[in-house]
This record gives C-alpha cells, structure tokens and sequence, in this order.
C-alpha cells in the first residue's frame, strides 16, 4: 500500500514557472491551467488566463501585451516544441514558430524573438512572419539558459562550461571559458555591459566585461556545492544578488572601473555583515602566507534565508532532454530587482511564495538585508 503523502491534489492549481520582465515591474507565471501576471512591488495580480491546460513558460515582452508562451506541465496547452507569441489585449495567437525540438527558453525584444532550444539558440526577426537570422550550436542547455540586451546576446558555448556572447549589431561571437563544469546560470546587467555566470558547482560566481571579455570578479558563494536557482545584478551593475538550493540569498558588491571602491567598515564608511566588503570573512586568516583561497576570496556583503516551500525537495523529475517544461523539480529563488536596494524572490510550485527584501545599514554601520514581506500569490498570505 502506498502510503506517502501526494505532492499535489488533482485539482490543485501548480506554479510551473516564474520570470520577470526587463525592468522587473512584472513577474508572469505558468500554471498547469494556464498564467497569471502580477504587479511585482505589491504583488497584486494584473492579468490571468485560463486554458485548463498547462503554461510551462511566460515570458513577457518588457511591458507590452506580448508574452511569449511555451506548453508544460503533464497536460500542456501547447506542444513542447512549439513557441506562441500571444496578445494578452486581444487574447489570443498572433505567431507561432514550430521547432524539431521542445524548446527550453525564450527572450523577446522588439526586434528579435530568442528560441533556445537544448542543443541550439536561434535567433528570429520580430515580425509578421518571423525569418530566421541566425543560429548558435551549444553544449547541452536543459535549463535553457539565455539572456538578451538590447546590444547582446549570452548563451552557453558549445564546449561545456564556456558562454558564447554575440554582439547583435554586427554578429560578432566572442567565447568566454567561463568555468571547467557545465554552465548553471548567466545573467547580463541591465545596459548589458557585465557578464555574470556560475556553473553546476556552484561555489564560484564569476563576472566579465563584455566589453572587452576580460574577468573583472570572481565572487565565492559558498564552499560546499550547490545549484544556483537565479544570479541577477541591480539596476546600476553595482551589487549582484544570488539564490541556490541552500536557500539563502546572498548579495555581492561588484567591482566596476567607473565608481569609487565601496568603503569598508576599516575605512569608517558602511561595511558588510560579514566583515566590509566581503574580504574580511576570516578576518587575520585571510591575511596569512600559504592559506587555502578559500580564505582570501570575496564573499558575500550580506545574505538573509528565503522561503521555499515544504515541497523544493519532493516531487518532479530532475531536469534531463527527456523532461517537459514544468515537470521538473519546481523553480525557486527567481530573482527581481525593484531599485538600487530592493528585491523581490519569487518561487514556483504548489507552495508559491513572493518575498521583498531590502538593503539596510545596520546600527554598527555595516550593511544587512532585511526581508520586509511576503505572500503566497496564488492564496491567502
């Protein structure tokens, strides 16, 4: 006899996905009956469609009425290997794009529309009938890792733990051996100028100019592994946050050539609740000949635990090239910015959850992220 304790009732409305929008005024979800869009500072539900089918990826088109939907979940609106561009005024398709492949991820512009598919990304002029303009071979990409600019595009390379990054303009491919291990999340600054990547390690994050390619940080998580869930950097690129399957979330200064050098708590200026600006972690350890790097490395200036659910271990499969969008272990740990100092971590799941966190200074001087809210979107808080 069976006796464990089902993940979810048959009638239980599921998060399959969560994303933001460019400038995370917005997050939209996919549901296993069809995607809800929600005002991300006060998470009051603007916009819902049901299909009475499952939406296992949103993705909306900055904050247009354009969303880009792909089916998921174990009764999906849309085949997996299908892209529908939908008109949320109008309520309904207005293009679909149909792959040999189920498709991973996409981002949408005005311009392009980015198909990422698990062992290519293609790239389609936004029109009418979209015409193919390019496309990039790549490693195997189960997560569907991509993020688009308005100048550029990053996406694994096609040797494992590399990035490719095309200049859009002028179709230049610049590789980035980012790490030795597969590559688990990227993410691009807001005016696209830093590259920040971590692999299925998961203790290092690293951060390049795209500019120039070169590597301007390397920022240590932690030292066991583990999955990151989201990598994403404030509006201006000056503090990177980061969520894994510790389920904390960490805040990172990044160094940038054109602002001054954060003080440090040493320098009588704001510092950090681990010891200034992240290097001070083993205090005197840090400073002695012949030590591991572990205790020299740059750690986090802050870091608070987020809420994931009594399921984020339980239930789904592990991401593989024969798993359906949303029939994964649920995504957790999504992250938005609102401004310079707030953000938002939004999960998916039966158990979905929204958190506001905000950058503060403490009483000693050194900074803290302090969450100020939550909710569960689909209920009652």
């Amino acid at each position: 006899m069976n006796t464990r304790t089902p993940v979810e009732t048959p009638n239980s409305t599921v998060v399959l996905s969560a994303t933001f929008n460019d400038d995370c005024s917005c997050f939209a979800v996919g549901l296993t009956t069809g995607f809800c869009i929600f005002d991300s500072d006060g998470c009051s539900l603007r916009s819902t469609r049901d299909f009475n089918a499952g939406i296992g990826l949103v993705q909306m088109m900055g904050k247009a009425n354009i969303l880009g939907l792909v089916g998921g979940g174990k009764q999906p609106k849309f085949a997996a290997n299908k892209l529908i561009l939908w008109d949320d005024l109008r309520s309904k398709s207005v293009l679909e794009i149909s792959l040999l492949t189920p498709v991973r991820g996409v981002q949408l512009s005005k311009e392009r529309i980015v198909v990422v598919l698990q062992n290519s990304v293609r790239i389609y002029q936004f029109a009418k009938t979209p015409s193919l303009l390019s496309s990039y071979e790549t490693a195997h990409n189960y997560w569907g890792l991509c993020r688009l600019s308005s100048k550029r595009l990053a996406f694994p390379g096609r040797t494992t733990g590399h990035i490719q990054l095309v200049t859009l303009g002028s179709g230049t491919v610049s590789i980035i051996p980012a790490h030795s291990s597969a590559v688990r999340a990227i993410e691009l600054s807001r005016d696209g100028a830093l590259l920040a990547t971590a692999s299925e390690t998961g203790t290092l994050i690293r951060i390049f100019a795209t500019s120039s390619c070169a590597r301007i940080a390397e920022l240590r998580r932690g030292i066991d592994p583990a999955s990151i869930f989201s990598l994403a950097f404030n509006p201006s690129g000056t503090m990177l946050a980061c969520t894994s399957d510790k389920f904390t979330l960490h805040i990172f200064d990044v160094p940038n050539p054109k602002r001054p050098a954060q003080p440090t708590a040493a320098d009588g200026g704001a510092g950090s609740s681990e010891g200034g600006d992240g290097k001070g972690k083993w205090g005197i350890l840090s400073k002695l000949p012949m030590m591991p790097r572990v205790f020299s490395d740059t750690y986090s200036f802050a870091s608070v635990p987020f809420e994931a659910g009594d399921e984020a271990l339980v239930g789904g499969l592990p991401m593989s090239e024969n798993t359906t969008l949303g029939t994964s272990r649920p995504v957790k740990g999504t992250i938005g910015w609102l401004n310079e100092t707030t953000l938002l971590v939004v999960g998916a799941g039966q158990d979905a959850r929204w958190e506001k966190f905000v950058i503060q200074d403490g009483q000693d001087g050194k900074r803290m992220v302090v969450r100020e809210g939550w909710k569960r979107y689909l209920g009652s808080p």
